[in-house]
């Protein structure tokens, strides 16, 4: 029951975030109220991110910008990674179990782009659904990873 309270949280989350416009989101405001040093500008100057097309970069976009680009799109990934994760705590152990909760965070991750593009402002992206299906997997893979070394070294028996 708390796995399933957990995932349908976190589905409230992603829902009311692709819900909002860009201007409801922003961290703008917030950055240059709590960054006036502008922390680590120097390092990440040097740092640029092909995008869409574009160049995302301190230089393209501004500090506080590419501070907030960082940060939303490590959210897709830690979010769709959550995701992935409590899709796989719920459904029915069986050979395809793994597939099965990246099947649900594919969809998931379309739904969330689909409701994006019905919201002011919002774009949806393929670029986006990508970086959520690789949290999906980095997640879930080191989810499923350190479940088995756990069980390896509490259980006597499967060691080798």
């Amino acid at each position: 029951m708390k796995k399933l309270i957990f995932l349908l949280i976190l589905l409230f989350l992603l829902f009311f975030s692709s819900g909002q416009t860009y201007e409801e989101q922003s961290l703008i405001p917030l950055f240059e109220d709590l960054l006036t040093s502008k922390p680590l500008e120097s390092q990440l100057k040097k740092i640029e991110i092909p995008y869409w097309g574009h160049t995302i970069s301190v230089e393209e976009r501004g500090y506080y910008h590419f501070v907030e680009f960082i940060i939303r799109k490590s959210a897709h990934f830690f979010l769709f990674g959550l995701a992935a994760i409590g899709f796989y705590a719920i459904l029915p152990r069986n050979t395809l179990h793994f597939w099965l909760a990246l099947l649900c965070t594919l969809i998931l991750a379309l739904a969330d782009e689909y409701h994006q593009q019905l919201t002011g402002g919002r774009t949806p992206s393929g670029q986006d659904v990508f970086l959520d299906m690789c949290g999906a997997v980095t997640f879930l893979s080191v989810y499923i990873f350190i479940k088995r070394i756990m069980q390896k070294t509490l259980d006597p028996s499967k060691r080798s």
